[in-house]
């Protein structure tokens, strides 16, 4: 059984920071792109960060750029989510994700892949 497990989410103040995790199992994710996205209550799943297999290449979506890290052990199947200097605008839950494309389409939401369940990140003003 194939399972994407995220931890790391909670209550934390506008300025912290928390580490989101990611650990997958039941399947080689090799050459899989991975990466996060999030959702808000009321608004569609938005693209955060992805990562290739080797770990060389990254994308995020602007709003999170300079803030959030996204690093990858494919010898501990996991993937991290560093978030730094979190704002309110932050708060959602946060999914990982692992797709068989490449890392322009990883964001394109037509394109099918493995999720986890998510981790709820909230951030007070």
């Amino acid at each position: 059984q194939v399972q994407l497990v995220e931890s790391g989410g909670g209550l934390v103040q506008a300025g912290d920071s928390l580490r989101l995790s990611c650990t997958t199992s039941g399947r080689n994710f090799n050459h899989y792109i991975m990466g996060w996205f999030r959702q808000a209550p009321g608004e569609e799943r938005e693209f955060v960060a992805a990562i290739t297999w080797s770990g060389a290449d990254t994308r995020y979506v602007d709003s999170v750029k300079g803030r959030f890290t996204i690093s990858r052990d494919n010898a501990k199947n996991t993937i991290d989510l560093q978030m730094n200097n979190l704002n309110p605008e932050d708060t959602a839950v946060y999914y990982c994700a692992a797709k068989a494309t490449t890392l322009e389409m990883f964001s394109k939401s037509r394109v099918s892949g493995y999720w986890g369940r998510g981790t709820q990140v909230n951030v007070s003003s």
